[in-house]
């Protein structure tokens, strides 16, 4: 088997295994939610979030942030659905068809969305800290997602172009 096939061959096992990973951090993140409206005194404790003033704004942000990895968990989920679909017209031998050009649209959108989200993430921790405490999340911002996110639109529409040129031959033969 060539390298190409291997790597076709390995990526629909890997996208199955990712998907398996994103819903057990889905349920991770559900847990912790519903963990935190149970018993918020030992779950933030345990989080660090210290007493004080600062602590309801805190834990309002972090609840905040839980909910938005919920969105987040769905939103990697659509991508990797879309893409196990496009591998398996790969695998069948038909990649160019209209529906692969539509879910590379889906996953310019829900890509766009998901740095979207990103960027509401760190308004959210930043509007929730203080000088005295503050959630340290990592969410600067990055020019690549935003150029894979063009990249998908161009892509999306080259395959597009692709289908119909061909279905075009396919009638002219």
């Amino acid at each position: 088997m060539s390298a190409p096939a291997n790597a076709l061959a390995l990526s629909r096992p890997l996208l199955r295994g990712l998907v398996v990973l994103n819903l057990l951090y889905a349920a991770a993140i559900g847990l912790l939610f519903v963990a935190g409206l149970v018993a918020p005194d030992v779950v933030f404790d345990a989080l660090g979030v210290r007493h004080g003033e600062q602590r309801a704004a805190l834990v309002l942000g972090m609840r905040t942030v839980m909910v938005a990895g919920l969105v987040a968990a769905f939103v990697v989920d659509r991508v990797l659905r879309h893409l196990l679909a496009m591998v398996d017209t790969v695998r069948a031998g038909d990649p160019f068809v209209a529906g692969n050009a539509r879910r590379l649209q889906a996953i310019a959108w829900w890509v766009l969305a998901g740095e979207v989200l990103r960027l509401a993430i760190g308004a959210t921790a930043w509007a929730a800290s203080s000088p005295a405490q503050g959630l340290d999340l990592d969410t600067g911002f990055s020019l690549a997602p935003w150029l894979a996110v063009l990249l998908l639109f161009v892509l999306a529409r080259v395959f597009a172009e692709g289908t119909r040129l061909r279905d075009d031959l396919a009638g002219t033969v």
